[in-house]
């Protein structure tokens, strides 16, 4: 999922089936907040991309839609974990690709199936033996006086 992979180096790839190219995103910059003394508050470290799922030519019409359905017009991912802007750029590139693979990823519906026979005397035996238990806890009590 980095910018460096594969054949094509100015690229983010995604999926197998979709590789994003670097100068579709947009990016920026600011001062990241937390500790880090001098160097946090003077050095733009903290990184915001965002991607234009409307407007990319990279993406076919069902990734479109997809992308539309779950985040809307824009993407964004974000970074101000690392003291260095570079390091802050491929890690917000990383949570790009991961969100975008996620949000592609296609769910398998859930098949409905029967227990089976093993299992439905199971089940009853364990009735059985959990009513026969209450039965016997009832029938101990002695009565207040």
């Amino acid at each position: 999922m980095s910018d460096t992979a594969g054949p094509h180096p100015k690229m983010l790839h995604v999926t197998r089936n979709l590789a994003i190219p670097l100068d579709e995103l947009r990016w920026r910059f600011t001062t990241s907040g937390g500790p880090g003394g001098q160097h946090a508050n003077r050095s733009s470290t903290r990184v915001e991309v965002l991607f234009d799922v409307e407007r990319s030519a990279s993406l076919g019409p069902r990734q479109r839609a997809r992308l539309l359905e779950r985040f809307g017009a824009t993407v964004k991912a974000a970074s101000g974990d690392q003291r260095s802007q570079a390091r802050n750029r491929e890690v917000a590139m990383q949570r790009l690709a991961e969100r975008l693979s996620g949000a592609l990823r296609t769910r398998r519906g859930r098949v409905a199936t029967t227990p089976s026979a093993g299992a439905r005397a199971r089940r009853l035996e364990d009735k059985r033996r959990r009513s026969q238990l209450k039965r016997q806890r009832a029938g101990s009590r002695e009565p207040d006086s």
